[in-house]
């Protein structure tokens, strides 16, 4: 299994790979996983480790923030000696080298070498993603067809916790109504959004109303100095909009406390500034959890997402009032609350490791009889 160098309470895909792999091991696959650092010669050494274990088959597990951004690792298929299967968690949006124009790519594509992935897709022996969105891109793009292996909750229903302990612990009212945020706290996520919506609910008369975001600040994506800036920031665009003393933010908490915090809200929101999609794994965490959920349309829109069904949709992206109205769809009306939440938890319920694991080794199994997978 071959990764980059994050560290999985920092970063989504190494959090999703160290689950996978400890998934198959319980089943029974022998998994190694391999650090691939993206340089030159971290690519080569990684080869080199690889083929000292003389694996059936190398799984990468692609994004470019893994890797730094540098597309070496694009060339592993050529290095490891064995069949590849790569998970494409990222694609559609970036380019190695970015300079090089849309017009000479696409030749090159046709050749087998890919703007995002250099030799990785082309030569893989089965390519998964992870969402609908990539799997048509790559489907269009590169002539391939994906298998989709969607992903499961980042932290699963750990059974109840006590309610009112919890948000004593985390200094919440216990009567308030809590809105929950979970997920690493960028600027692309939404959280000065939500503090508007705040802002505005509670100038209409409802008091009660309390934000818990419930994550860190620091990742791969926002390294720690970056991070404490963007902190900064945040923190004081949530006083200027009025709601510091009704707005929470924990920091990044063990899986235990993630889980009795997210029993401890009524209301979860996904205020993602390029909207939400099911590949995100905080979503599907609050889905597990049972809350009904307010999320921001994506372009194109998720299928699974349906406003009233499965969530509520916000329409617009940077939009607190947008978003202060979703909420208060939900907050004026149980039964769509409960109707959401149902939603929501059917959506999840596909969504287990036990089943990805099982989609995975259906992969593997293919690749070792010689069943590519590839349009």
């Amino acid at each position: 299994m071959a990764q980059g160098g994050a560290d999985p309470a920092r970063d989504g895909v190494a959090d999703y790979t160290a689950h996978l792999v400890e998934e198959l091991r319980r089943t029974g696959e022998q998994v190694e996983p391999v650090r691939v650092v993206g340089s030159p010669a971290g690519v080569a050494r990684a080869a080199r480790r690889i083929r000292a274990l003389g694996p059936e088959l190398v799984h990468v597990q692609f994004a470019p923030s893994a890797f730094g951004f540098s597309p070496w690792p694009g060339l592993l298929p050529d290095l490891v000696g064995a069949p590849v299967v790569t998970t494409v968690h990222e694609y559609g949006w970036w380019a190695a080298p970015s300079w090089v124009p849309d017009r000479v790519w696409r030749p090159l594509e046709r050749r087998g070498i890919d703007r995002e992935t250099w030799r990785l897709v082309p030569r893989s022996a089965a390519v998964l993603t992870t969402n609908a969105g990539h799997e048509e891109t790559l489907r269009e793009r590169m002539r391939i067809a994906p298998v989709l292996a969607p992903l499961a909750p980042n932290v699963a229903d750990l059974g109840p916790a006590p309610r009112e302990e919890t948000r004593r612990r985390l200094g919440v009212p216990a009567d308030a109504e809590v809105v929950a945020f979970f997920g690493f706290v960028h600027p692309v996520k939404g959280v000065r959004y939500l503090a508007e919506a705040a802002a505005r609910l509670r100038a209409e008369g409802r008091d009660r109303l309390h934000v818990l975001v419930v994550g860190g600040f620091t990742s791969l994506a926002l390294p720690e100095d970056e991070a404490q800036a963007f902190r900064t920031e945040l923190l004081g665009q949530i006083a200027a909009a009025g709601v510091a003393a009704h707005l929470t933010v924990t920091g990044h908490l063990p899986e235990k406390e993630v889980s009795a915090a997210l029993h401890a809200a009524d209301l979860a929101a996904f205020p993602l500034t390029a909207g939400v999609t099911t590949k995100s794994g905080a979503l599907l965490s609050a889905f597990a959890h049972g809350l009904p959920t307010v999320v921001t349309r994506a372009d194109p829109p998720d299928p699974e997402l349906v406003d009233g069904e499965s969530a509520v949709v916000v329409p617009r992206v940077r939009d607190g009032a947008a978003l202060a109205e979703a909420l208060r769809r939900l907050l004026d009306d149980p039964a769509l609350r409960l109707r959401v939440a149902a939603g929501g938890e059917a959506v999840g319920a596909a969504r287990s490791w036990e089943r990805i694991a099982a989609l995975h080794r259906e992969v593997y199994s293919d690749v070792r009889a010689g069943v590519c997978g590839r349009a």
